[in-house]
């Protein structure tokens, strides 16, 4: 790094401190963004200056939230989310088949809607894509966050978060099926004047292991007037399915399948 003129470092150092970023820094004065980022270490390290990185967290910041975008977003971390927070590593994970371009592309939109300013980016693996907002404020987002499986742990909402959902259910409720549900057609069969018959019919299936996050869910058709049944296959009961003719009209209007 020596071998930049010193003027160069001043010119470069005063467009930092005017906001400028270092990538856009670099690129003006044909520097490497390693030097450009060393060169501002230095400098505030001379200056006694201690960096805090810039955040938009609503939880921090004080920052309106767009709700509609986060009741959604809360409905997929719930279901096929994760959140990685430890030391040099934090983002919020969301897992998406990759038959479902519609839906990979919702799944940032809304990280950025919900929080605008960390760098997202995606990450193609066994069938699904892995999409990623890269900040530590998404644990102050998601206070469900805790070490262990979601299904290990008790998943309670904080009073603010419950807000959001009474106010928006529909898209919580579409961010839970759209990360552990889908839209399906079942069938059955039976004696029409002595023939038996198939019949098919559409159904709105929710699976999750966790006990609280299949609370939230049926509360919340609850409160929509959707009629739910708990169904156990293999033993199992983690499956909630829709099937009356009239909550599924209603499911179709709102939520709808992956796409």
């Amino acid at each position: 790094m020596d071998q930049h003129n010193p003027l160069i470092r001043d010119e470069a150092l005063a467009l930092l401190r005017s906001g400028i970023s270092n990538r856009a820094t670099a690129e003006l004065l044909n520097v490497p963004r390693g030097t450009i980022g060393w060169w501002l270490h230095e400098d505030r390290k001379q200056r006694g200056v201690q960096y805090t990185q810039p955040t938009d967290c609503p939880a921090c910041t004080g920052r309106d939230i767009d709700r509609i975008a986060y009741a959604y977003l809360l409905g997929l971390y719930l279901g096929d989310g994760h959140i990685i927070s430890k030391p040099k590593q934090h983002h919020l994970s969301i897992f998406c088949g990759e038959t479902w371009p519609g839906l990979i592309d919702e799944a940032e939109s809304t990280m950025r809607r919900v929080m605008p300013m960390p760098r997202t980016g995606r990450r193609h693996r066994n069938g699904c894509v892995e999409v990623k907002s890269f900040s530590k404020h998404w644990t102050c987002v998601f206070p469900q966050h805790g070490p262990g499986k979601k299904h290990e742990r008790p998943i309670v909402l904080d009073v603010w978060q419950q807000e959001i959902i009474d106010a928006h259910p529909w898209e919580f409720v579409r961010g839970l099926i759209h990360s552990d549900g889908c839209r399906n057609m079942n069938w059955t069969t039976r004696m029409v004047g002595g023939v038996r018959k198939r019949y098919e019919y559409p159904r709105y299936w929710f699976t999750n292991v966790s006990d609280d996050i299949r609370r939230l869910y049926t509360d919340t058709l609850d409160k929509l007037g959707i009629e739910w049944t708990h169904c156990t296959r293999a033993g199992k009961k983690y499956n909630i399915s829709v099937a009356r003719r009239a909550s599924v009209a209603l499911m179709d209007a709102h939520v709808g399948p992956k796409y």
